[in-house]
């Protein structure tokens, strides 16, 4: 069976344009994440670990784009490189296949702990940047995901019965998303005072 090559990209929120990650390379396949980079639940990603044999190198644009976090980013390129599929990162210039050196494994540790570094740093920054606009009354939150006919269609379903999954689902939006719009019950603690 002949080498492939396959492409991986995630971006965070579904405005962002993936084609720019890997352009120019030429690829069999790409796998296309719209998702945070959190954690490693995420379909594309199971589908490309599903999907890549042995001999087969996964082109990334960068660790941070695999992963944002170093033990998942040492454990995907573990059980890739454990069955000698290739993994290249190209903001990084490595390349990671099943016999890495020690220097090679010391590189993905050390590039990795950087990536989760500056991440959290931006995250740092963001929240100062919130909070100081906050103070200044220049930050208003989040905009709404729902309108008031969708709250009440949402508020008028649950009171039904109907499973808050399959309301999410109606809706486009998570189970997170749908609990900010369900009122706050009572504390039963509360009925006994």
């Amino acid at each position: 069976m002949a080498r492939k090559t396959v492409g991986y990209i995630r971006v965070s929120h579904f405005d962002q344009n993936p084609e720019r990650q890997l352009e120019g390379i030429k690829l069999d396949k790409k796998f296309i994440d719209k998702a945070s980079g959190k954690d490693t639940n995420r379909p594309a990603l199971e589908e490309l670990i599903g999907y890549v044999r042995e001999d087969d190198i996964i082109i990334v644009h960068s660790m941070d784009r695999l992963t944002r976090n170093l033990d998942d980013l040492r454990k995907i390129v573990k059980t890739l490189t454990s069955q000698n599929i290739q993994i290249k990162f190209i903001k990084e210039n490595l390349i990671f296949a099943g016999d890495d050196s020690p220097m090679a494994n010391l590189s993905l540790s050390v590039m990795g702990a950087f990536a989760e570094f500056e991440r959290s740093l931006i995250k740092e920054r963001q929240m100062e940047g919130i909070s100081l606009a906050k103070k200044k009354g220049l930050y208003k939150g989040r905009a709404a995901v729902l309108n008031q006919e969708q709250v009440t269609l949402l508020q008028s379903k649950i009171t039904l019965g109907i499973p808050k999954a399959k309301i999410a689902r109606k809706l486009n939006i998570s189970r997170r998303t749908l609990y900010n719009y369900i009122p706050a019950e009572p504390s039963k603690s509360a009925d006994h005072v």
